[in-house]
């Protein structure tokens, strides 16, 4: 009897250890998944619902309703700008639209640097900044770019032609232009520029050749030194100096004349101031 007892308590023991170990196993599973759900939740984007065409746009195009749409933009990542109402899009109405100032692509997020104010006017008045004028530029200027240009970018000008002494030069005249127009051959290209600078653009042009060379688009720098060369620093010819031979000052000699007698003579006398 007293066997059958102590079988009866070992596996009674057996029972209960066997269920220890299945609770320890069930707690220890349930806190790995809830570890792995913090660090899948940890590393979730979070994203917010914003406006982007719906097709691509390019510039002088009106934006209406039927060419936007909803995307899911990246908290994280959102630019400056964009919008996320259609009130805030339309903000007349959605018979109202806005004008592309630069060509944005399908997906991409519409940001307030890209359009016009809602109701502007088609054409290259829309695509301006307020206080600047458009300066088109020579197509004979551009065509060694042709095809190449791109809406938005940012162009460097130079002038060539000669001084008051008769010297050949070349200087950065104008900088960090931005190309607001631009035909699909690559010509008709034409900048936004300030009054001051149209003015001196008109002027450098009928005196000289203008040339122009694209700036790289992370290239911020604004250089604040003039750059300006000629003949002899490039090819490193020194200006010969020429000595002026010092001014020989000659003695002034002053007489007068006067009678002795019968006789007239010449006599040397101080001069006067």
């Amino acid at each position: 009897m007293r066997g059958v007892f102590g079988l009866v308590l070992l596996i009674g023991m057996g029972l209960a250890g066997f269920a220890v170990y299945m609770v320890n196993q069930y707690m220890d599973t349930q806190s790995a998944a809830l570890q792995r759900e913090r660090e899948r939740a940890s590393n979730v984007v979070q994203t917010i619902d914003i406006y982007a065409p719906s097709r691509d746009l390019t510039y002088g195009e009106r934006l209406t309703i039927d060419d936007v749409k909803i995307i899911k933009y990246a908290v994280d990542n959102l630019p400056d700008g964009y919008f996320q109402t259609e009130e805030g899009l339309f903000p007349e109405g959605v018979n109202v639209p806005r004008v592309v100032r630069i060509p944005m692509r399908i997906n991409e997020p519409i940001l307030i640097s890209k359009v016009t104010e809602a109701g502007a006017a088609q054409g290259i008045t829309a695509l301006l900044d307020p206080g600047m004028r458009a300066f088109p530029l020579p197509d004979e200027l551009t065509r060694s770019f042709s095809g190449e240009l791109r809406n938005s970018d940012v162009i460097d000008l130079y002038w060539s032609g000669r001084v008051g002494d008769g010297q050949q030069i070349s200087r950065l005249v104008k900088s960090r232009l931005e190309i607001i127009s631009i035909d699909q051959g690559g010509n008709g290209v034409v900048v936004q520029v300030s009054q001051e600078d149209f003015a001196d653009l008109q002027v450098l042009q009928s005196a000289g050749s203008l040339s122009l060379t694209p700036i790289g688009r992370n290239d911020d720098e604004i250089g604040t030194e003039t750059i300006e060369t000629n003949i002899q620093d490039v090819l490193g010819i020194e200006a010969v100096v020429v000595e002026e031979a010092p001014e020989v000052v000659e003695e002034r000699i002053c007489t007068r004349r006067e009678r002795r007698g019968v006789d007239i003579v010449t006599l040397q006398v101080p001069c006067e101031d």
